[in-house]
């Protein structure tokens, strides 16, 4: 028995955030007692998401059900969520800030800091990224395409690293020197062997 998925949508809906609901409370009891809601909510997960098979389809089903509870289950969790005020600084300790996440570091701003650090974040962290990825597509055994793929994810994942890294860090110098000194090692290798 094949259905439309939009006739589908709303009980996987309802399992997910049920499930979800279930697993939340089976977190905050206490001991044992919540070994019943941490049951009873996989339990519902499973026909939440095996139920769905039937009803649109063995490849189709179960991924429009993982979509749609992950979903519902993310709403759950937001439903609970509580705003805290920040916590003032202590002007009796020495030591700082008592808040959960401490305050960036006040660095001086110049515009040619804001310049390079804007930079090393775009272009430079993009080129940086390249050069790692291009040099492990050409050193790495394997098949071409799977190099070539492999290569490419993690041309993102180095860029955003080096993105975070060069906003946080405050020696904007040692930043610059690692950055570039990545880009000229990464594609100077990949000179060094060819894409063979």
């Amino acid at each position: 028995m094949v259905i439309a998925p939009l006739l589908a949508a709303p009980p996987i809906i309802g399992g997910g955030a049920l499930a979800a609901w279930m697993l939340r409370r089976a977190w905050r009891a206490r001991g044992d007692e919540g070994g019943g809601w941490r049951w009873g909510g996989w339990l519902v997960l499973i026909a939440t998401i095996a139920l769905p098979a039937w009803w649109l389809g063995p490849a189709r089903g179960p991924f429009i059900a993982v979509t749609l509870a992950s979903v519902a289950g993310l709403a759950v969790v937001a439903s609970g969520v509580t705003i805290k005020t920040a916590r003032a600084r202590r002007e009796g300790k020495s030591g700082g800030d008592d808040s959960l996440a401490p305050e960036p570091l006040d660095r001086p701003t110049t515009r040619w800091r804001s310049i390079l650090r804007w930079s090393l974040a775009g272009p430079i962290g993009m080129i940086a990224a390249m050069a790692v990825g291009i040099c492990y597509a050409v050193w790495v055994p394997g098949e071409p395409q799977t190099r070539l793929l492999i290569g490419g994810l993690i041309v993102p994942v180095v860029w955003g690293g080096a993105m975070a890294w060069t906003l946080a860090d405050n020696r904007i110098i040692r930043a610059t020197a690692v950055l570039g000194g990545t880009a000229l090692a990464g594609f100077g290798l990949a000179i060094l062997k060819g894409f063979g």
